[in-house]
Protein backbone atom coordinates (compact mmCIF):
# COMPACT_ATOMS: atom_id res chain seq x y z
CA UNK A 1 0.00 0.00 0.00
CA UNK A 2 1.29 3.44 -1.23
CA UNK A 3 -0.76 6.28 0.15
CA UNK A 4 1.11 10.03 -0.11
CA UNK A 5 0.48 13.38 1.06
CA UNK A 6 1.88 16.73 -0.03
CA UNK A 7 2.40 19.27 2.40
CA UNK A 8 -0.49 21.38 3.48
CA UNK A 9 0.46 24.39 0.64
CA UNK A 10 -2.72 24.72 -1.44
CA UNK A 11 -4.88 27.93 -0.02
CA UNK A 12 -8.55 27.71 -0.04
CA UNK A 13 -11.89 28.25 2.22
CA UNK A 14 -9.43 30.14 4.35
CA UNK A 15 -6.88 27.52 5.54
CA UNK A 16 -3.89 25.38 3.98
CA UNK A 17 -4.15 21.99 2.44
CA UNK A 18 -2.39 18.64 1.74
CA UNK A 19 -3.62 16.19 -0.80
CA UNK A 20 -3.65 12.83 -0.48
CA UNK A 21 -3.19 10.35 -2.99
CA UNK A 22 -2.47 6.19 -3.69
CA UNK A 23 -0.09 5.63 -6.76
CA UNK A 24 -1.39 2.25 -6.70
CA UNK A 25 -5.17 2.39 -6.61
CA UNK A 26 -8.66 4.82 -6.07
CA UNK A 27 -9.74 1.88 -4.22
CA UNK A 28 -6.68 1.93 -1.58
CA UNK A 29 -7.25 5.83 -1.53
CA UNK A 30 -10.85 5.45 -0.64
CA UNK A 31 -10.38 2.73 1.99
CA UNK A 32 -7.63 5.10 3.90
CA UNK A 33 -9.68 8.09 3.59
CA UNK A 34 -12.64 6.27 4.79
CA UNK A 35 -10.80 4.33 8.03
CA UNK A 36 -9.40 7.58 9.11
CA UNK A 37 -12.90 9.74 8.88
CA UNK A 38 -11.81 11.78 5.72
CA UNK A 39 -15.28 13.00 4.25
CA UNK A 40 -16.19 11.58 1.10
CA UNK A 41 -17.14 15.36 -0.17
CA UNK A 42 -13.05 16.06 -0.46
CA UNK A 43 -12.18 13.85 -3.08
CA UNK A 44 -11.27 15.93 -5.89
CA UNK A 45 -10.61 13.43 -9.38
CA UNK A 46 -7.77 11.83 -8.27
CA UNK A 47 -6.92 12.93 -4.64
CA UNK A 48 -8.45 14.55 -1.14
CA UNK A 49 -8.48 17.31 0.36
CA UNK A 50 -7.24 17.40 3.52
CA UNK A 51 -6.73 20.39 5.87
CA UNK A 52 -3.52 21.12 7.18
CA UNK A 53 -3.85 20.25 11.12
CA UNK A 54 -4.72 16.15 9.68
CA UNK A 55 -1.02 16.57 7.87
CA UNK A 56 0.87 14.75 11.39
CA UNK A 57 -1.88 12.72 11.82
CA UNK A 58 -1.91 11.19 8.82
CA UNK A 59 1.14 10.68 8.42
CA UNK A 60 1.43 8.93 11.95
CA UNK A 61 -1.29 6.58 10.35
CA UNK A 62 1.11 5.79 7.18
CA UNK A 63 0.70 7.80 4.87
CA UNK A 64 3.93 8.76 2.91
CA UNK A 65 5.01 12.77 2.85
CA UNK A 66 6.35 13.52 -0.44
CA UNK A 67 6.33 17.06 -2.51
CA UNK A 68 3.40 18.29 -4.62
CA UNK A 69 5.54 17.28 -7.84
CA UNK A 70 5.96 13.98 -6.59
CA UNK A 71 2.72 13.51 -5.76
CA UNK A 72 1.68 14.53 -9.28
CA UNK A 73 4.96 12.47 -10.60
CA UNK A 74 3.88 9.40 -9.46
CA UNK A 75 -0.15 9.55 -9.95
CA UNK A 76 0.98 10.38 -14.06
CA UNK A 77 3.04 7.23 -14.02
CA UNK A 78 0.45 4.85 -12.40
CA UNK A 79 -2.33 6.33 -14.86
CA UNK A 80 -4.17 7.67 -12.14
CA UNK A 81 -3.89 11.19 -12.59
CA UNK A 82 -7.18 12.85 -13.68
CA UNK A 83 -7.09 16.22 -15.51
CA UNK A 84 -10.26 18.29 -14.68
CA UNK A 85 -11.53 18.12 -17.96
CA UNK A 86 -11.71 14.41 -17.85
CA UNK A 87 -13.54 13.89 -14.46
CA UNK A 88 -16.73 13.37 -13.91
CA UNK A 89 -18.85 16.70 -12.77
CA UNK A 90 -21.96 18.42 -13.24
CA UNK A 91 -22.04 20.34 -16.72
CA UNK A 92 -24.18 23.54 -17.52
CA UNK A 93 -27.10 22.42 -20.39
CA UNK A 94 -25.32 23.21 -23.83
CA UNK A 95 -21.95 22.43 -22.69
CA UNK A 96 -20.19 19.29 -24.75
CA UNK A 97 -20.26 16.42 -22.36
CA UNK A 98 -17.24 14.10 -21.67
CA UNK A 99 -17.16 11.40 -23.60
CA UNK A 100 -16.23 7.98 -22.56
CA UNK A 101 -13.69 6.20 -24.50
CA UNK A 102 -15.16 3.63 -27.37
CA UNK A 103 -15.13 -0.07 -26.74
CA UNK A 104 -12.78 -2.29 -28.13
CA UNK A 105 -13.05 -6.29 -28.88
CA UNK A 106 -12.55 -7.82 -25.31
CA UNK A 107 -13.81 -4.90 -23.61
CA UNK A 108 -16.74 -5.85 -20.38
CA UNK A 109 -20.48 -4.39 -21.50
CA UNK A 110 -22.70 -5.10 -17.97
CA UNK A 111 -26.27 -5.58 -18.52
CA UNK A 112 -28.44 -3.82 -16.27
CA UNK A 113 -32.35 -3.68 -16.12
CA UNK A 114 -32.91 0.13 -14.87
CA UNK A 115 -36.63 -0.26 -15.78
CA UNK A 116 -39.06 -3.37 -16.04
CA UNK A 117 -38.68 -7.25 -17.00
CA UNK A 118 -37.06 -8.42 -20.18
CA UNK A 119 -37.51 -11.29 -22.26
CA UNK A 120 -34.70 -13.96 -21.46
CA UNK A 121 -34.69 -15.25 -25.27
CA UNK A 122 -34.70 -11.99 -26.37
CA UNK A 123 -32.09 -10.59 -24.20
CA UNK A 124 -29.84 -13.76 -25.34
CA UNK A 125 -30.27 -12.46 -28.80
CA UNK A 126 -28.81 -9.38 -28.05
CA UNK A 127 -26.04 -10.63 -26.21
CA UNK A 128 -25.33 -12.74 -29.24
CA UNK A 129 -24.86 -9.93 -31.39
CA UNK A 130 -22.59 -7.96 -28.97
CA UNK A 131 -20.86 -10.95 -28.64
CA UNK A 132 -20.11 -11.51 -32.14
CA UNK A 133 -18.22 -7.88 -31.88
CA UNK A 134 -15.70 -9.69 -29.88
CA UNK A 135 -16.96 -7.97 -26.91
CA UNK A 136 -17.56 -9.83 -23.59
CA UNK A 137 -21.36 -9.17 -22.09
CA UNK A 138 -22.50 -9.96 -18.47
CA UNK A 139 -25.98 -10.61 -18.20
CA UNK A 140 -27.98 -8.92 -15.83
CA UNK A 141 -29.21 -10.00 -12.39
CA UNK A 142 -30.96 -12.18 -11.70
CA UNK A 143 -34.87 -10.95 -11.90
CA UNK A 144 -35.89 -10.44 -8.09
CA UNK A 145 -39.13 -9.95 -6.07
CA UNK A 146 -40.23 -6.77 -7.91
CA UNK A 147 -43.64 -5.27 -5.88
CA UNK A 148 -45.07 -4.67 -9.62
CA UNK A 149 -44.87 -6.76 -12.63
CA UNK A 150 -44.16 -3.48 -14.64
CA UNK A 151 -40.64 -3.27 -12.90
CA UNK A 152 -37.37 -5.78 -13.22
CA UNK A 153 -37.03 -5.44 -9.24
CA UNK A 154 -37.88 -3.59 -6.77
CA UNK A 155 -36.28 -0.07 -6.49
CA UNK A 156 -33.01 -0.40 -4.25
CA UNK A 157 -32.04 -3.75 -5.96
CA UNK A 158 -31.70 -2.02 -9.64
CA UNK A 159 -30.44 1.44 -8.33
CA UNK A 160 -27.35 -1.02 -6.74
CA UNK A 161 -26.92 -2.83 -9.66
CA UNK A 162 -26.38 0.00 -11.96
CA UNK A 163 -24.01 1.54 -8.83
CA UNK A 164 -22.49 -1.94 -9.06
CA UNK A 165 -21.82 -2.22 -12.72
CA UNK A 166 -20.77 1.55 -13.67
CA UNK A 167 -18.06 1.61 -10.55
CA UNK A 168 -16.53 -1.73 -11.53
CA UNK A 169 -13.20 -0.79 -13.31
CA UNK A 170 -13.34 -3.91 -15.34
CA UNK A 171 -16.51 -2.22 -17.18
CA UNK A 172 -16.47 -0.39 -20.09
CA UNK A 173 -20.49 -0.27 -21.23
CA UNK A 174 -23.58 -0.14 -18.93
CA UNK A 175 -26.62 -1.51 -21.56
CA UNK A 176 -29.91 -1.51 -20.32
CA UNK A 177 -31.71 -5.06 -21.41
CA UNK A 178 -35.23 -2.67 -22.27
CA UNK A 179 -37.06 0.18 -21.03
CA UNK A 180 -40.84 0.28 -20.07
CA UNK A 181 -41.15 1.86 -16.78
CA UNK A 182 -39.35 2.75 -13.80
CA UNK A 183 -36.25 4.03 -14.29
CA UNK A 184 -37.88 7.11 -12.69
CA UNK A 185 -38.50 5.19 -9.55
CA UNK A 186 -34.65 4.57 -8.84
CA UNK A 187 -32.66 7.90 -9.97
CA UNK A 188 -32.52 9.50 -6.48
CA UNK A 189 -31.42 5.79 -4.97
CA UNK A 190 -28.27 5.80 -7.19
CA UNK A 191 -25.08 6.36 -5.01
CA UNK A 192 -23.92 9.61 -7.12
CA UNK A 193 -20.76 10.18 -5.19
CA UNK A 194 -19.54 6.45 -5.93
CA UNK A 195 -20.93 7.16 -9.78
CA UNK A 196 -18.30 10.01 -9.63
CA UNK A 197 -15.27 8.47 -8.83
CA UNK A 198 -15.61 6.35 -11.53
CA UNK A 199 -14.00 6.52 -14.26
CA UNK A 200 -16.15 7.26 -17.58
CA UNK A 201 -17.81 4.30 -19.40
CA UNK A 202 -20.70 4.11 -21.97
CA UNK A 203 -24.25 4.34 -20.95
CA UNK A 204 -26.50 2.71 -23.91
CA UNK A 205 -30.74 2.43 -24.22
CA UNK A 206 -33.74 5.16 -24.98
CA UNK A 207 -37.34 5.28 -24.37
CA UNK A 208 -37.73 5.18 -20.34
CA UNK A 209 -33.64 4.69 -20.24
CA UNK A 210 -34.08 8.72 -20.77
CA UNK A 211 -34.63 9.50 -17.23
CA UNK A 212 -30.76 7.56 -17.10
CA UNK A 213 -29.86 10.53 -19.82
CA UNK A 214 -30.65 13.08 -18.04
CA UNK A 215 -29.32 12.32 -14.55
CA UNK A 216 -26.23 11.18 -16.26
CA UNK A 217 -26.03 14.48 -18.22
CA UNK A 218 -26.62 16.53 -15.01
CA UNK A 219 -24.61 14.80 -12.71
CA UNK A 220 -21.76 13.58 -14.22
CA UNK A 221 -21.49 15.30 -17.48
CA UNK A 222 -21.24 12.17 -19.15
CA UNK A 223 -22.24 11.61 -22.40
CA UNK A 224 -24.70 8.48 -22.89
CA UNK A 225 -25.68 6.85 -26.33
CA UNK A 226 -29.47 7.08 -27.07
CA UNK A 227 -29.90 3.74 -28.57
CA UNK A 228 -31.24 0.03 -28.58
CA UNK A 229 -31.89 -1.65 -25.41
CA UNK A 230 -30.25 -5.25 -25.32
CA UNK A 231 -34.04 -6.72 -25.92
CA UNK A 232 -34.44 -4.54 -29.39
CA UNK A 233 -30.85 -5.48 -31.44
CA UNK A 234 -30.92 -8.28 -32.75
CA UNK A 235 -34.82 -7.56 -34.53
CA UNK A 236 -34.23 -4.07 -35.97
CA UNK A 237 -32.78 -3.89 -39.57
CA UNK A 238 -29.32 -3.76 -40.79
CA UNK A 239 -29.34 -0.40 -40.89
CA UNK A 240 -29.68 0.20 -36.72
CA UNK A 241 -26.57 -2.63 -36.11
CA UNK A 242 -24.25 -0.89 -38.62
CA UNK A 243 -25.10 2.47 -36.62
CA UNK A 244 -25.01 1.22 -32.98
CA UNK A 245 -21.61 -0.49 -33.97
CA UNK A 246 -20.16 2.37 -35.53
CA UNK A 247 -21.21 4.47 -32.48
CA UNK A 248 -19.93 2.49 -29.76
CA UNK A 249 -16.53 0.65 -30.79
CA UNK A 250 -15.44 3.50 -33.52
CA UNK A 251 -16.66 6.31 -31.93
CA UNK A 252 -18.31 7.75 -35.09
CA UNK A 253 -22.19 8.80 -35.30
CA UNK A 254 -23.97 7.95 -38.29
CA UNK A 255 -25.51 11.33 -40.04
CA UNK A 256 -29.81 10.96 -39.74
CA UNK A 257 -31.95 12.04 -42.70
CA UNK A 258 -35.28 13.45 -42.18
CA UNK A 259 -37.76 16.18 -43.31
CA UNK A 260 -38.00 19.55 -42.94
CA UNK A 261 -40.21 20.67 -40.43
CA UNK A 262 -39.96 24.26 -40.32
CA UNK A 263 -37.08 25.25 -42.47
CA UNK A 264 -33.21 26.52 -41.18
CA UNK A 265 -29.85 25.48 -39.56
CA UNK A 266 -28.99 25.00 -36.11
CA UNK A 267 -26.18 23.83 -34.16
CA UNK A 268 -25.78 22.75 -30.55
CA UNK A 269 -25.13 19.88 -27.91
CA UNK A 270 -27.93 16.96 -28.62
CA UNK A 271 -30.26 16.32 -25.97
CA UNK A 272 -33.20 14.22 -24.69
CA UNK A 273 -34.79 11.47 -25.54
CA UNK A 274 -38.40 10.03 -24.95
CA UNK A 275 -40.99 12.91 -24.89
CA UNK A 276 -43.07 11.88 -21.65
CA UNK A 277 -40.33 10.15 -20.19
CA UNK A 278 -38.55 14.12 -20.33
CA UNK A 279 -42.08 15.75 -19.45
CA UNK A 280 -42.37 13.53 -16.61
CA UNK A 281 -39.12 14.79 -15.43
CA UNK A 282 -39.67 18.03 -15.44
CA UNK A 283 -39.33 19.94 -12.07
CA UNK A 284 -37.26 17.71 -10.46
CA UNK A 285 -33.61 17.42 -9.89
CA UNK A 286 -32.10 15.52 -12.29
CA UNK A 287 -32.52 17.11 -15.29
CA UNK A 288 -30.44 18.72 -18.19
CA UNK A 289 -32.61 21.21 -20.18
CA UNK A 290 -32.24 22.17 -23.98
CA UNK A 291 -30.47 25.50 -23.37
CA UNK A 292 -28.36 26.03 -26.77
CA UNK A 293 -28.62 22.76 -27.66
CA UNK A 294 -30.70 20.74 -30.25
CA UNK A 295 -33.51 18.78 -28.75
CA UNK A 296 -34.45 15.01 -29.56
CA UNK A 297 -37.78 13.44 -28.99
CA UNK A 298 -39.21 10.22 -29.50
CA UNK A 299 -42.26 8.40 -28.26
CA UNK A 300 -44.51 5.51 -28.38
CA UNK A 301 -48.19 4.24 -27.44
CA UNK A 302 -49.24 7.97 -26.76
CA UNK A 303 -52.47 9.57 -28.26
CA UNK A 304 -51.63 13.00 -29.92
CA UNK A 305 -53.68 14.59 -26.60
CA UNK A 306 -51.11 13.25 -24.73
CA UNK A 307 -48.35 14.47 -26.88
CA UNK A 308 -49.67 17.36 -27.20
CA UNK A 309 -49.94 17.85 -22.82
CA UNK A 310 -46.37 16.72 -22.74
CA UNK A 311 -45.17 18.98 -24.80
CA UNK A 312 -47.14 21.85 -23.49
CA UNK A 313 -45.60 21.04 -19.90
CA UNK A 314 -42.25 20.76 -21.19
CA UNK A 315 -43.00 24.25 -22.68
CA UNK A 316 -44.08 25.68 -19.80
CA UNK A 317 -41.50 24.40 -17.46
CA UNK A 318 -38.29 26.29 -19.17
CA UNK A 319 -37.11 22.76 -20.58
CA UNK A 320 -37.09 24.03 -24.14
CA UNK A 321 -35.51 27.88 -23.07
CA UNK A 322 -32.96 28.57 -25.21
CA UNK A 323 -33.35 25.50 -27.50
CA UNK A 324 -31.08 25.81 -31.14
CA UNK A 325 -33.44 23.18 -33.09
CA UNK A 326 -35.69 19.91 -32.71
CA UNK A 327 -35.18 16.74 -34.07
CA UNK A 328 -38.36 15.04 -34.22
CA UNK A 329 -37.77 11.37 -34.39
CA UNK A 330 -40.63 8.13 -34.17
CA UNK A 331 -43.81 8.15 -33.00
CA UNK A 332 -44.85 5.13 -33.04
CA UNK A 333 -48.71 3.81 -32.71
CA UNK A 334 -49.58 7.64 -31.65
CA UNK A 335 -53.15 7.74 -33.33
CA UNK A 336 -54.56 6.22 -36.41
CA UNK A 337 -53.16 9.16 -38.50
CA UNK A 338 -49.41 10.03 -38.36
CA UNK A 339 -49.78 13.33 -40.49
CA UNK A 340 -52.00 14.49 -37.17
CA UNK A 341 -49.47 13.92 -34.94
CA UNK A 342 -46.95 15.09 -36.99
CA UNK A 343 -48.57 18.13 -38.09
CA UNK A 344 -49.23 18.84 -34.60
CA UNK A 345 -45.66 18.51 -32.96
CA UNK A 346 -44.95 20.94 -35.87
CA UNK A 347 -47.64 23.22 -34.61
CA UNK A 348 -46.66 23.49 -31.33
CA UNK A 349 -42.52 23.66 -32.08
CA UNK A 350 -42.49 25.95 -34.77
CA UNK A 351 -43.78 28.47 -32.15
CA UNK A 352 -39.87 27.97 -30.73
CA UNK A 353 -38.62 29.86 -34.25
CA UNK A 354 -35.84 27.28 -34.25
CA UNK A 355 -35.31 25.06 -37.32
CA UNK A 356 -37.36 21.39 -36.73
CA UNK A 357 -35.90 18.54 -38.13
CA UNK A 358 -39.01 15.69 -38.72
CA UNK A 359 -39.06 11.93 -39.92
CA UNK A 360 -36.15 11.27 -38.18
CA UNK A 361 -35.41 7.30 -37.74
CA UNK A 362 -34.97 7.42 -34.23
CA UNK A 363 -37.26 5.62 -31.55
CA UNK A 364 -39.59 2.47 -31.36
CA UNK A 365 -39.54 1.19 -35.66
CA UNK A 366 -37.29 -1.25 -37.37
CA UNK A 367 -34.84 1.24 -38.06
CA UNK A 368 -33.39 3.10 -35.07
CA UNK A 369 -30.10 5.09 -35.74
CA UNK A 370 -28.18 5.44 -32.63
CA UNK A 371 -27.19 8.65 -31.31
CA UNK A 372 -24.62 10.45 -28.96
CA UNK A 373 -26.27 12.65 -26.53
CA UNK A 374 -24.23 15.68 -25.28
CA UNK A 375 -22.46 15.67 -28.23
CA UNK A 376 -22.46 19.12 -30.50
CA UNK A 377 -24.39 18.09 -33.91
CA UNK A 378 -26.11 19.72 -36.36
CA UNK A 379 -29.15 20.55 -38.33
CA UNK A 380 -29.21 21.51 -42.34
CA UNK A 381 -30.40 20.40 -45.76
CA UNK A 382 -32.85 17.95 -43.85
CA UNK A 383 -30.00 15.96 -42.02
CA UNK A 384 -28.85 15.79 -38.17
CA UNK A 385 -24.91 15.54 -38.52
CA UNK A 386 -22.21 15.24 -36.04
CA UNK A 387 -19.25 17.65 -36.93
CA UNK A 388 -16.98 16.90 -34.17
Amino acid sequence: MTILIDPPNAAGHGRLWSHLASDTSYDELHDFALGFGVPSRGFDRDHYDVPAEWYDRVVAAGAVPVSSRELIVRLRAAGLRRRKPETLRPRRPGRSLLRPPSLAPGDVVALVAPAGPALPDRVAAGIDVLRSWGLDVRPPRPAGDAPYTWLADDDAARADALTEAWADPEVAAVWCTRGGFGSHRMVDLLDWAELAMSTPKLLVGFSDVTALHQAFASRLGVSTVHGPVMTSIADRDDATRHALRALVLDGRPTDVTGTTGVPGEAEGVLVGGNLTVLATSAGTPLTHGAADSIAVLEDVGEEPYRLDRSLTQLLRSGWFAGVRGVVLGQFTDCGRDPAVVRDLLVDRLGALGVPVLADAPIGHEQTNIAVPLGVRARIAGGVLSFPD
